[in-house]
């Protein structure tokens, strides 16, 4: 068991409430629980002592792993082959609908599929980034782990009239935990249900366990509407999307992970357990072109209770931020503890830039309400009173400098970005209130709408570069600008567009891939570098398309896929030997994915 797998050399399972990551060797080591942004239970990938990790392997060390998803399912099918057999273990966790919880289960079923196996089971918790201690208490039908503020019984999983011990299963204490072995043979299912608050352990026998899993099959038999060239990679990054949202109130996470960081060793570790105005937005793009309007209808509430209750202070009347429950208590704090993955510190917890002031997340906002209501989701009065009094707010404060997209720390600058969502969330207004007949003050949003294109071609055009820069007061080139054709602030053949996309080839793109824009050249209040941005390079395939650079888009996605992990899962950055960074698996990465394949087939088609 490596001390510290890669960041890409996982699965991710989960139940729409939460979620945990399990390694190619069989080692779940990150899971929160009972929600995503809650403390964590194992969470080896972030301290491989002190952070606790539940492992099911062969018990020897000659073995080869794969992994693969059931099609079209969230259930993850790690393999071991070994001189005497196969085994597999199927990790999965039945989905929650419905209200909160704090009852889960995942679920590991074991099972031999050619000659004989065994597996050695270990399961040492952690509860609350290992700050929490536990109590272990042991009977002959499983275990109990509990903390003072979380329970975990652990279900074996055994044939119907034989206790625990009679199917070969001793339990032996480790430290704080338990590791016990069983031996399998060609056809037999064993395995262990581990849920949280769930009572007093019982013995499951292999027929429920088998009805889980098909019943959770069920549930993720796949219904989107896309039918275009790359199906079976959009229909991973749908399935991945779902699995990062939180079905309570919609709101997808960024990542179900905190700490993994953007360069090995470095401080760019951040919390991404939360929801983004930004990311949120843009994931309604990505599920009203796959038909998922339920979901998108869901988000919307959640985004129409934010604006409503219109929580922001410094960031003005939306923080770009919240927890999944729609609570904005996001105070960042440093896991002293912790290792960090491969030494990356510190390891952070909560996220200090969710007061931060960025203009851009209600250009995004907007454009996303925009999209929803072309396709029947529209906003009530209270809803749109609560818009139009933000519109308001946005006329008066549009023109400062802000944070920026990338939520740097370098201090506040005129982003070109910024100001550009500001101009679509003025005419995305603008549009909706006269489509629907809706009360506006229609002529101040034209005037300033107006205003903030001028500033924009004046000042954010850089004629010594050719190009629209980072920000006012700089030369430095930012991919955040290549959504500008995308979302129609300028025609993606305007000679002044065209100009920055060439000087993007120059200073953001590596064969392909396009970093996010050069830290050395705009500090950022960070040390160190960073991977390419996935994000970016799918928002590229998409500009070079509208471009007219139609297949030079389509092998810059091809190539793109080839940096996926093995099941197709992208995190948020990719690093110099084609390595994730960052958060994984990242929804910014696959709704983007989804966004490009949807138009760039749809172009194609156009050119046939």
């Amino acid at each position: 068991m490596a001390r510290y797998p890669n960041i890409g050399d996982h699965g991710l399972i989960g139940d729409l409430q939460t979620a945990a990551l399990v390694s190619t060797d069989g080692v779940l080591d990150w899971f929160c629980c009972p929600r995503f942004d809650s403390p964590s239970v194992f969470a080896s990938l972030l301290d491989a002592e002190r952070g606790g990790f539940y492992r099911i392997a062969p018990d020897r060390d000659d073995y080869v792993s794969r992994q693969l998803y059931l099609p079209d399912s969230a259930i993850l099918v790690t393999r071991f082959m070994t001189p005497d057999g196969v085994g597999e273990v199927h990790d999965f966790m039945p989905p929650v609908e419905g209200a909160a919880t704090g009852r889960h289960q995942l679920v590991r079923n074991i099972r031999v599929v050619r000659g004989v196996m065994r597996f050695a089971i270990e399961l040492q918790p952690r509860f609350d980034y290992g700050r929490q201690p536990h109590r272990l208490d042991l009977s002959d039908h499983g275990v109990v782990f509990a903390s003072d503020d979380l329970e975990l019984t652990v279900h074996g999983i055994a044939s119907e009239g034989s206790s625990l011990r009679e199917s070969g299963i001793t339990w032996e204490r480790v430290g704080d935990g338990l590791r016990w072995t069983r031996t399998l043979r060609e056809g037999e299912i064993g395995g262990v249900v581990l849920e949280s608050m769930g009572g007093t352990p019982r013995q499951v026998t292999p027929a429920e366990a088998q009805q889980l899993q098909d019943d959770t099959a069920r549930f993720w038999l796949h219904r989107s509407s896309y039918r275009g060239r790359w199906r079976e990679m959009v229909d991973r990054s749908a399935i991945t999307l779902k699995l990062l949202t939180y079905a309570p109130t919609g709101a997808p996470v960024a990542a179900p992970t905190t700490g993994l960081p953007e360069q090995a060793g470095g401080e760019r570790n951040w919390d991404y357990r939360y929801t983004w105005i930004r990311d949120g937005s843009f994931s309604i793009y990505a599920l009203l072109g796959l038909g998922y309007t339920d979901e998108a209808a869901a988000f919307g509430v959640w985004l129409r209770d934010r604006a409503e209750e219109q929580a922001g202070n410094a960031s003005g009347p939306l923080k770009i931020m919240y927890r999944v429950d729609g609570t904005s208590d996001l105070v960042e704090e440093t896991l002293e503890h912790w290792e960090g993955w491969r030494g990356s510190r510190p390891v952070r917890i909560g996220n200090g830039a969710a007061d931060q002031l960025q203009l851009d997340i209600y250009g995004e906002a907007m454009d996303s309400i925009y999209l929803a209501d072309a396709r029947g989701i529209i906003a009530g009065h209270q809803g749109w009173m609560s818009l139009a009094n933000i519109i308001d707010w946005l006329c008066e404060h549009w023109d400062q400098p802000d944070e920026g997209i990338w939520e740097t720390r370098g201090g506040r600058k005129n982003f070109t970005y910024g100001r550009f969502q500001t101009w679509l969330a003025l005419d995305r207004a603008i549009r909706l209130a006269t489509n629907r007949a809706r009360p506006a003050n229609l002529t101040r949003w034209v005037t300033v709408r107006d205003t903030v294109y001028h500033q924009i071609m004046e000042r954010g055009w850089n004629p010594k570069i050719g190009a629209f820069t980072q920000h006012y007061d700089t030369e430095v080139l930012d991919s955040s600008l290549l959504l500008m054709p995308l979302q129609g602030f300028i025609a993606p053949r305007d000679p002044m567009w065209l100009s920055t996309l060439d000087a993007m080839d120059r200073e953001l793109v590596s064969d392909s891939l396009v970093y996010r824009y050069n830290p050395a050249a705009s500090p950022d209040g960070l040390k160190g570098d960073e991977g390419t941005f996935s994000l970016c390079t799918f928002w590229y395939v998409d500009a070079l398309a509208r471009s007219g650079r139609l297949e030079e888009a389509r092998l810059v996605f091809e190539k793109m896929h080839t940096y996926a992990n093995h099941l197709g899962l992208f995190s948020e950055e990719i690093g110099a030997t084609g390595e994730q960074l960052g958060n994984f698996p990242q929804a910014f990465s696959h709704l983007a994915l989804i966004s490009a394949a949807i138009n760039l087939d749809r172009q194609l088609d156009d050119h046939a």
